[in-house]
């Protein structure tokens, strides 16, 4: 019989599914952003030569990731287009949930998912294994190459990357600035306030609900990783001075 999880269960039984394989796993998930707990056993998994499948579907992945996904020998990833399934699979357990792969949403949103174990309820288990695979064979390889990883000011680097040409509907965080007359500081700082983007480090990060409102993460050749928001995105400016 399947179990209710909430958000700190889902991470507790995610983490002892990935422990507990044996011969496979694996992750569908839109959105990736390892936490260092799940790279750990992802890499340990990877030493015990068990296949991994990882399937994302919502935006590129940071240089960062594709670097460490690119050192693990047994790791292949698949983009599938519109995916919105979330589920994590052993060869015993299976997740369905809300819940990305993504720090993010571990530690701040609130979630809900079943626990499906193959004893219990096989034919469950085998029908969420069968659209699992589904969904992998439906998806494209991908063949991760390593990237540089380029550094993000107080700015970011999208100041400049208005050379490399946009989607009319899309812009930029220092065009989006523009568009309202506030500068590209006055911006960065309302929408970290509306919790669209988090400050990590020296770069800014988009954050669940930003993705929500239309933001994606683009990358410019020439400048690396930057955001991106509708140009019609809602956001309660103040009336300017």
């Amino acid at each position: 019989m399947a179990k209710f999880l909430n958000t700190s269960a889902i991470t507790y039984h995610l983490e002892e599914l990935l422990k507990g394989a044996r011969e496979r796993l694996v992750i569908i998930s839109p959105y990736l952003k390892f936490n260092d707990r799940i790279r750990e056993l992802l890499e340990d998994k990877d030493r015990m030569k068990i296949d991994i499948r990882i399937v994302y579907g919502k935006n590129e992945l940071h240089p960062d990731e594709t670097n460490w996904l690119k050192s693990l020998a047994f790791v292949r990833c698949s983009f599938c287009k519109n995916l919105h399934a979330k589920c994590y699979m052993n060869e015993s357990w299976a997740i369905v949930t809300s819940m990305n792969m993504y720090e993010f949403s571990q530690v701040n949103n609130n979630e809900m998912g079943i626990l499906i174990t193959r004893d219990d309820d096989s034919e469950l288990f085998s029908d969420t294994y069968a659209e699992a695979q589904r969904l992998i064979r439906v998806s494209d390889e991908v063949k991760i190459s390593v990237e540089k990883v380029v550094p993000q000011g107080e700015f970011d680097v999208e100041q400049n990357a208005d050379d490399d040409s946009l989607s009319l509907e899309m812009l930029s965080t220092t065009r989006l600035a523009k568009l309202h007359q506030r500068s590209s500081k006055e911006m960065f700082a309302h929408l970290c306030e509306l919790g669209f983007i988090a400050k990590q480090g020296d770069s800014w990060r988009l954050t669940n609900l930003g993705m929500s409102q239309g933001g994606t993460i683009k990358q410019s050749k020439r400048f690396g990783e930057y955001i991106t928001w509708p140009s019609d995105i809602k956001l309660n400016l103040p009336s300017s001075k």
